[in-house]
């Protein structure tokens, strides 16, 4: 049986992975951006969940990490500009988030519970003030522009930002997302993901047959703010622009928002979230200036009609449809 359910799970994944690459000669150029959105989004909603469902604490300060990822390619730019190539952009997104997420996560692991929450979103502030402040280094509310970048040596001369998005780019987006969310899926099911369960089961007995719960969590802590840091260094070539507001409270809470909507029970489930809510948003703005009022009015839906999410929503109706004894 388990068997089974593997084999129908890594079909279900290359089905995916077709349908997303067959996906730009159906769908306009527009919404080829907006997916390019949702899956750069959907890494760091993993990162997320990765504390959230399988650590059992929540952050809201996960812009902070996506923020470092996405600055280290604008700083690249501006202060390294002949070295500004897409391998160089986001192996410094990586080391860069790779690095604040483990000084921050010294900080934050002390501490479980609306304590740990309240420290994420605090140490996330202190960095969108020196984002925003430190007008002559970071361009401050300004920000910084992202050029098309050489991609191995290849330059895309003469190519407009629109064409070089919705042709080589979102392929590109692709194969970093889908090894990105095999890599989280071997994660949360190695030895290291179940001793992580554990400790969010229970972090007295984890501490009992030995396992160093803090130690854990900070490793958790810097995988999920890395998979941000990589999520913000390709998101940032997407938007061509990046601003402090990234680092905002509000864009944090945004990501959690994506993780509940999508279904934070279900591994997929955030992924979900990610693309449903870079529509939601785009046609909620686009139809009242309420639009936050649409956002929280779904959230709501979601607590009181859908706990699990769409994903778990989608579960709970497959198993009552399924005949008794399948």
């Amino acid at each position: 049986m388990k068997k089974y359910i593997l084999n129908t799970r890594a079909a279900c994944y290359a089905a995916t992975l077709i349908v997303l690459l067959a996906l730009p000669q159906f769908i306009t150029p527009y919404h080829v951006t907006l997916m390019e959105t949702g899956l750069s989004l959907a890494i760091m909603a993993l990162g997320v969940n990765l504390l959230l469902r399988y650590t059992g604490v929540l952050s809201f300060g996960h812009g902070a990490y996506f923020a470092a990822g996405a600055y280290a390619v604008g700083l690249l730019y501006m202060y390294l500009p002949d070295h500004f190539t897409f391998e160089n952009a986001i192996l410094a997104a990586l080391l860069v988030s790779a690095a604040i997420s483990a000084l921050f996560g010294l900080v934050c692991v002390r501490h479980t519970k609306v304590f740990f929450s309240i420290l994420t979103l605090a140490l996330s502030m202190l960095l969108f003030a020196v984002l925003e402040k430190a007008y002559h280094y970071t361009g401050g509310s300004d920000g910084i522009r992202i050029p098309i970048p050489l991609f191995f040596g290849h330059e895309f001369e003469g190519m407009r930002r629109f064409q070089f998005l919705c042709g080589p780019y979102y392929y590109i987006v692709v194969g970093i997302f889908a090894t990105a969310s095999l890599v989280m899926l071997a994660i949360v099911n190695s030895p290291f993901g179940k001793t992580l369960q554990a400790t969010r089961d229970n972090e007295l007995r984890a501490e009992m047959i030995g396992v160093r719960v803090k130690r854990y969590r900070l490793y958790a802590f810097i995988i999920s703010g890395t998979f941000s840091g990589l999520s913000g260094g390709i998101w940032s070539f997407v938007n061509g622009h990046i601003t402090p507001e990234i680092c905002n409270w509000v864009f944090s809470g945004e990501v959690v928002y994506m993780v509940l909507l999508g279904g934070f029970m279900i591994f997929e489930g955030p992924i979900v979230g990610a693309v449903a809510f870079t529509y939601l948003r785009l046609y909620a703005v686009a139809t009242t200036q309420y639009w936050m009022l649409i956002i929280g009015a779904t959230l709501i839906f979601l607590v009181l009609a859908l706990p699990g999410g769409i994903t778990g929503g989608i579960q709970s109706l497959f198993n009552r449809l399924k005949p008794k004894g399948a």
